[in-house]
Formats: structure tokens, C-alpha cells, sequence
């Protein structure tokens, strides 16, 4: 079966590998540490002493689902407009992105963070429908995508204790709220 893989960052890495892990078309999941300096551990990225991404590896079948459907995903529990992270996940190491190991995967990742930054804030809308302001119309209002899309340069499994963190740990609170997730998303 011909697989392909993506990085994903963004928040709790243990709550992104639970939400790909059982998506269809993807075939496995892993946590682990992206574009790290050196050797990389949980205890030195999180703290931040050394230069690292958390995120998860998702290798999915292209004929089951495409990286458009997984940045979609991504997306939706994972806000672009914040610029250190997730849920109670802050500092430069949960910041979301999409990293890239295949040069074909480029231009649709680009598209993509280039459709979001384009989004804008919304307009204000009075009870009658009418547009009271519009944000767009000044940048200094507008939102700003902070979503990385970078090519890989390295990728490093985290510790055994943190693939399928929840899992083994069903008990363990989450930003995420997963059944209300799965029902979104229909699988």
C-alpha cells in the first residue's frame, strides 16, 4: 500500500495523535519532536530549552484521504491565529504548523495557510443583517495567521510513555473534547 507522511504541530502532542490516529485513510500515528537542534528530549522541548516542535507524524493513504482533509482537521482544533500555542499549551514549541517531507506537498500546504491568512476577522453583523464595520478593510484589524509551513528537516520519535498518551490514559483531561470531535466528523 503506497502511504505518505505529514508533521503536524500545535498544542498537546498526545491530543493531536488522538485526533488523527483514527481518522480514515490514515494508517499510523506517531509522536515526536520536529525540526529539533540537536538531541531532543520531552523534558528539554517542553521547557524550552532546546529548539523543537511538538507535534505528530500522520502517515495516511492518499487514495483514502488527502492532505487537504487532514489540514482541515488540523485547523479545526487547532486556532492558526494564535502565535504560541494551544489550550493551556503555551510557548514557541506548541506553535501550529504543517511541516512538509515531500517538495510535492509544498504548493498545497502554501495554498492552504495562504487561504487561512486570508480569512480575516468577520464582520460585525447587527440583528437586521447590516454590516457594521468591517475589519478587513483595515490590516492593523485583521487576524494574523501565526500557522508555520516549512519543510522538514528532521523528525524524532518522543519517548515510548508518550505514543498514544491517551490511550493508555483515558482518564486524562483534554482540551480537545473527542466524542463531540468524532461525531463533527463522522467517523
Amino acid at each position: 500500500m503506497y502511504t505518505k507522511k505529514i508533521y503536524f504541530s500545535g498544542g498537546d502532542f498526545h491530543e493531536l495523535q488522538e485526533v488523527f490516529r483514527s481518522l480514515p485513510g490514515v494508517t499510523d500515528t506517531c509522536t515526536g519532536y520536529i525540526n529539533g537542534e540537536g538531541e531532543t528530549d520531552f523534558e528539554s522541548v517542553s521547557s524550552g530549552t532546546a529548539r523543537a516542535y511538538m507535534g505528530v507524524e500522520v502517515t495516511f493513504n492518499p487514495k483514502k484521504t488527502d492532505l487537504s482533509q487532514l489540514m482541515d482537521v488540523l485547523f479545526a482544533v487547532v486556532n492558526p491565529y494564535v502565535p504560541d500555542g494551544q489550550g493551556e499549551a503555551r510557548g514557541e514549541q506548541y506553535r501550529a504548523g504543517v511541516f512538509y517531507a515531500s517538495g510535492e506537498d509544498e504548493p498545497q500546504v502554501q495554498l492552504h495557510l495562504n487561504f487561512i491568512a486570508s480569512r480575516g476577522k468577520p464582520s460585525a453583523v447587527s440583528e437586521g443583517g447590516l454590516t457594521l464595520n468591517d475589519p478587513n478593510s483595515n490590516p492593523k484589524l485583521a487576524r494574523q495567521c501565526h500557522a508555520l509551513a516549512l519543510p522538514l528537516r528532521n523528525f524524532q520519535r518522543a519517548e515510548e510513555e508518550h505514543q498514544h498518551y491517551f490511550e493508555k490514559h483515558p482518564e486524562e483531561k483534554s482540551f480537545i473534547d473527542f466524542p463531540k470531535l468524532r461525531e463533527y466528523l463522522k467517523f
